[in-house]
């Protein structure tokens, strides 16, 4: 029997909801992607704007959705006040 290649088009993509904590600054950030671990190493190399000032950065949180739809509605209510009290409540346990 020979060996099956299975195409990356029919494997699930998974979206990451993030928030990076500053290791330097009192700063937070929350994003979404669907590869978290090249996201880290953009933001701690000075590839997005915001994050470049406050270096380097450590993955605090994360949650894993099935939908890019899905994660960007999860990433804007973590962006919201209501979603940013429930930030700090983790954040501070």
């Amino acid at each position: 029997m020979g060996t099956r290649f299975i195409s990356n088009k029919n494997r699930l993509s998974m979206y990451f909801v993030y928030v990076l904590k500053s290791i330097s600054h009192s700063k937070t950030y929350v994003g979404f992607t669907n590869d978290i671990n090249r996201r880290l190493k953009e933001h701690n190399s000075g590839k997005s704007k915001f994050t470049s000032k406050f270096a380097p950065w450590e993955i605090i949180y994360k949650e894993e959705y099935s939908s890019q739809e899905d994660a960007i509605k999860r990433e804007k209510y973590l962006k919201s006040a209501t979603g940013r009290r429930f930030l700090k409540e983790i954040i501070d346990n």
